[in-house]
């Protein structure tokens, strides 16, 4: 290995992710969308309306974090506030029909982007990658106790 390459498999996945979020996040952009509001988007697609804290939750954010960019999503037509049927005393987060319209092209562009990032490897390569990623995931998890 040359001095230039990089020995820590952590430091590389860390530096890998950065360089991924900084393409993707440019082909996002024309769409109106950013990489840190996919797991909410997602989420809220998928489970309709949801509590700030449980989209905290599913992000692996602080609520503080969480707060800001749902200020931000919701500035931007992306989310909105609607009232807890179970709780009236509560407000849920939805997608709005402007982020749902904008969804299927930011799934098509990171569907793109992985594939041009995998480039070259085979279905066996892909699946051992991701068994490791998996392995190494469960271990960090485990020591954040979570």
């Amino acid at each position: 290995m040359t001095d230039t390459q990089e020995t820590n498999p952590l430091k590389l996945i860390g530096r890998v992710a950065r360089g991924f979020i900084r393409i993707a996040d440019a082909d996002l952009r024309e769409a109106g969308l950013a990489t840190g509001q996919l797991p909410v988007l997602v989420s809220l697609k998928i489970s309709k309306a949801l509590s700030q804290a449980e989209l905290a939750r599913i992000a692996q954010v602080e609520q503080p974090s969480m707060a800001q960019l749902l200020s931000r999503m919701e500035r931007d037509g992306l989310v909105e506030r609607v009232d807890d049927p179970n709780d009236k005393r509560s407000r849920l987060i939805s997608l709005t029909l402007l982020a749902a319209r904008r969804l299927p092209k930011a799934k098509a562009l990171m569907d793109a982007h992985t594939q041009q990032a995998l480039a070259g490897f085979s279905r066996v390569e892909i699946e051992q990658l991701l068994a490791l990623l998996l392995r190494v995931n469960a271990n960090v998890e485990r020591m954040g106790g979570g």
